[in-house]
């Protein structure tokens, strides 16, 4: 059956001697923005496509304000400290994901606690974390206390994996309920909508990245997506060196990070933007083509969530145990085809193997079988 699979996808993307997982997609105003921005000579931090950018943003995913930075890790860092997190502090999140999550929270002195995630949209489980509230934690005074380590826990941080959005009605009652912090890592799902309304829209503050494999790419670069435009503003002051506006002095009011996204990246963004509804009716074409497929050879594929619009980022089948995805992995990639496993759960990693857990049986059960095949937009 693997020698199918391999010619499946192979024919699907045709003069192909090697099926890359994701490749980025130039077919719009790239070039043109991009001459226009060398032509200006500003291609730093300040420039037309920066504003633009951050403009165009809001006005599609639906926000009030968007921030661009230098990539979605430290887009991350900065949501965190946004909603007040600090070092000791501890944050619920979910052990599938990409190291960049927990790297993020990692630079703010804070501690994961690590909860499971449902396997029908692979992302943080609301049912599992209210469960792990009420067993581990209490509220004193509105604020969340870990009963176990007496650490205050400030947020929640699910990720919307591959692109497909978790339950975010209930996710958001229950952090509403328990006074968390909701921060989105959206960084998988630009054009996805949960509901009719855009990922990283629904908590304090959203995550988008723009990596080179990503569904649209800046090269490098991440945005924060804010319903609370003050926080915005604060946001943008801190991630360029916190400078206050003057014609010649240097003055600065708070520690600052030097996290800004240059004009040129700004420039390819809002080319790529231009062109994401195509992308995204391309990826979906192809997803029901591998979803057809699958199914036809009794393989079980990754579909969005009931109510939800996912933009299929990365598409993934589940595979029945890890012995066959370890010998399928083996088979793919030495024929041709790029495939890759999902992420090593964080908890099993040297960084994180003392954090708390809750019951991860989800994301152990997910994680020996998932494997990633190529999803690139086909033209």
């Amino acid at each position: 059956m693997y020698s199918e699979i391999v010619n499946t996808i192979k024919g699907l993307f045709p003069k192909q001697d090697f099926v890359p997982l994701h490749a980025p997609c130039f077919v719009g105003n790239e070039k043109k923005y991009l001459n226009e921005c060398i032509d200006s000579t500003f291609v730093s931090s300040v420039g037309k496509f920066v504003d633009r950018f951050e403009n165009d943003m809001a006005a599609y995913t639906g926000a009030k304000k968007a921030v661009v930075c230098v990539n979605g890790t430290n887009a991350i860092q900065m949501a965190l400290m946004m909603v007040g997190v600090e070092r000791g502090d501890e944050v619920l999140t979910q052990p599938l994901t990409f190291i960049a999550t927990c790297n993020a929270l990692s630079y703010c002195g804070a501690h994961p606690v690590f909860i499971d995630v449902d396997r029908d949209t692979l992302g943080l489980s609301p049912v599992k974390l209210e469960e792990w509230i009420q067993e581990y934690a209490e509220l004193r005074d509105e604020t969340l206390y870990n009963k176990r380590t007496g650490r205050r826990i400030k947020a929640c941080v699910p990720m919307h994996t591959f692109g497909h959005p978790v339950h975010l009605n209930k996710l958001v009652e229950v952090c509403n309920r328990y006074h968390l912090k909701l921060v989105e890592d959206a960084a998988e799902s630009i054009g996805s909508f949960y509901h009719g309304q855009h990922t990283g829209t629904f908590g304090e503050v959203g995550v988008l990245s723009f990596n080179g494999n990503k569904t649209i790419t800046t090269g490098g670069g991440g945005m924060l997506l804010f319903q609370d435009e003050e926080l915005a503003k604060l946001c943008k002051h801190i991630t360029t060196q916190a400078k206050v506006p003057h014609p010649w002095e240097f003055v600065h009011d708070h520690i600052g990070y030097n996290y800004r996204m240059p004009n040129i990246n700004a420039a390819l963004g809002c080319a790529q933007l231009e062109t994401l509804p195509a992308f995204l009716e391309k990826k979906r074409e192809l997803a029901a083509i591998y979803k057809n497929y699958f199914d036809s050879v009794g393989v079980e594929f990754m579909s969005e969530p009931e109510g939800c619009r996912s933009n299929y980022w990365l598409n993934a089948i589940i595979l029945k145990d890890k012995e066959e995805r370890d010998s399928f992995l083996e088979y793919t990639n030495a024929h041709g085809v790029m495939t890759r496993p999902i992420w090593q759960l964080m908890n099993r990693l040297p960084m994180f193997e003392q954090a708390e857990c809750g019951d991860l049986s989800n994301c152990t059960y997910l994680a020996d079988r998932i494997v990633n095949i190529p999803s690139s937009v086909r033209l």
